[in-house]
């Protein structure tokens, strides 16, 4: 009689503490998923305000490619070209800024 007590309050003891760990892990994937949604919040809204900036100068050049005849082509070509050189530069600066970074 008094094994099978026993034996039942270890099952009981172990039952709690598998309700423990399972509550406490179920808890830990809530906050995970919470956090990582944040984090994807905050690179989604980083994101859309570089394209935004990123679609206006764009449509500055579409534009201004738009405005091209036979007399300002080679003109209108040009400044397109700078325009283009400077991004990558500053596309560049700004990989190289970011991997400098990583550097201890």
């Amino acid at each position: 009689m008094v094994g099978r007590e026993l034996k039942s309050l270890s099952i009981m003891k172990t039952k709690k503490q598998f309700i423990i760990i399972l509550t406490l892990v179920i808890i830990g994937f809530g906050i995970g998923i919470y956090l990582q949604d944040l984090k994807h919040q905050e690179s989604t809204k980083a994101a859309w305000t570089a394209n935004r900036f990123n679609q206006a100068r764009f449509y500055e050049i579409r534009n201004y490619a738009i405005k091209m005849d036979a007399s300002n082509w080679r003109v209108m070509r040009d400044s397109i070209g700078q325009e283009l050189d400077s991004f990558m530069i500053l596309r560049f600066r700004k990989e190289m800024d970011s991997l400098n970074a990583l550097k201890p």
